[in-house]
């Protein structure tokens, strides 16, 4: 089964706080997209001759807010050092991790310094 979320656009108000922010808590690159005057920035690696990849950008635009979709963060089997991170970047524990059943694994809801609200994600069991 193909993907059927393959990008996603967060809205930033400050994008050098947005870029530590989301380098600090992934642990991923945070790069500024070449020809878009310093107003988009790329989460990770750009997709590559492997195919596509799902990704999401910081984009100067928008209102950052904790209305309308939630973008989740895949926590790479460290949802605890994510959420510690998310503090240590500048921003908020909205809901500490919660066990969502087998289907969904583990889920904590954070702020992050722009003022959205984002979801981490880690699959696993009730250990």
């Amino acid at each position: 089964m193909a993907d059927i979320i393959v990008w996603t656009d967060i809205p930033v108000t400050d994008m050098q706080r947005a870029m530590h922010f989301y380098e600090h808590v992934t642990g991923e690159p945070v790069t500024l997209m070449p020809g878009m005057n310093d107003t988009v920035a790329l989460i990770g690696a750009p997709p590559s001759d492997q195919g596509p990849v799902v990704s999401a950008d910081l984009y100067l635009g928008g209102k950052p807010s904790h209305e309308g979709s939630t973008v989740y963060l895949g926590a790479k089997r460290d949802i605890d050092g994510m959420i510690a991170r998310v503090t240590e970047a500048g921003g908020k524990v909205l809901e500490g991790k919660a066990f969502r059943g087998d289907q969904v694994g583990w889920i904590a809801f954070v702020e992050d310094t722009e003022g959205n609200r984002t979801g981490i994600q880690q699959p696993g069991d009730k250990r």
